[in-house]
């Protein structure tokens, strides 16, 4: 079966068009567009141009989908949608112009969705792997043990950090419950979903084009990290946009973001980090209908 999946999140909008043969999942099509729906993320609503910029890509996704043989297409929206006064609006319009009626999803059930896309596309195994969604506007934290999945969402994201000003110490702060909880298990791998971390693996290796195929699987050192988060705070806007492996459109946000996968890396004591390009999205279509 030909189904599509469509993430509605706090930075970008993405598509995947996939067939879907048992557990098995191949990727027919894919597509990303950055809205920044959570610029309002401190106001606690979503603003008129950042929506109207969703709706018009989530109207083009429903469109691309079925022409391509979609039988059945599912959106969700995530952290800033379900934070938004006027999430109702912003649905409103979607149905509108889409013609497609979109689910927010809470955290647990977006860590859930996103730790079995990882799972999906990687071979870390159930037993000790745990896996960091570092979003615009939110962060999960997803491991499983004795059968059972578990997850907690922290408010703090790539967007949300450069919004609300947030800074390194606040971070950690906001970890401390959730470091409480892993530093009780053994972990045997950490694996990571995401633009930021997606761009992290981009940025070590100085990719002047993206490749998925670059990104996915590939192991990412904490001194890596700290090395690119180093060099990101003694750069202006503009060099950042430079850097290669970086979208210009994620060099205001990128800092923050860097900023969250140094803070868990540390508090965990973990050397590194498996990069994975499978996530929610592969999730969504392999739980479907969900």
């Amino acid at each position: 079966m030909r189904l599509a999946a469509i993430d509605i999140g706090t930075n970008s909008t993405r598509l995947l068009v996939a067939d879907i043969t048992g557990e098995s999942l191949r990727e027919v099509d894919r597509h990303l567009t950055t809205t920044r729906l959570g610029e309002g993320i401190n106001l606690g609503v979503l603003l008129p141009e950042p929506m109207e910029k969703a709706a018009v890509a989530i109207a083009g996704y429903c469109e691309r989908a079925t022409s391509l043989g979609a039988e059945q297409i599912v959106a969700v929206a995530t952290s800033c949608v379900r934070d938004a006064a006027n999430q109702n609006e912003f649905l409103g319009m979607i149905r509108q112009r889409a013609n497609i009626d979109v689910r927010i999803i809470n955290g647990d059930e977006e860590a859930i969705l996103s730790y079995k896309g990882v799972l999906a596309g990687l071979p870390l195994g159930f037993t000790g792997s745990v896996v960091l969604d570092v979003g615009g506007g939110s962060t999960e934290l997803i491991w499983q043990t004795a059968g059972q999945i578990h997850s907690t969402s922290v408010q703090v994201g790539a967007v949300r950090f450069a919004v609300c000003n947030n800074n390194e110490e606040q971070i950690t702060e906001l970890l401390v419950p959730v470091m409480k909880q892993l530093n009780k298990i053994p972990i045997s791998s950490l694996a990571g979903v995401g633009g930021t971390i997606t761009s992290l693996a981009a940025m070590d290796q100085q990719l002047a084009q993206y490749d998925p195929k670059r990104i996915h699987g590939y192991y990412l050192t904490s001194a890596a990290i700290d090395q690119i988060y180093d060099k990101l705070q003694s750069l202006t806007l503009e060099e950042r946009k430079q850097i290669p492996g970086l979208q210009s459109a994620r060099a205001d946000i990128i800092t923050g973001g860097t900023a969250i996968v140094r803070a868990v890396l540390r508090q965990l004591g973990i050397a590194g980090i498996t990069v994975s390009e499978s996530d929610i999205l592969q999730g969504l279509l392999l739980e479907f209908p969900c």
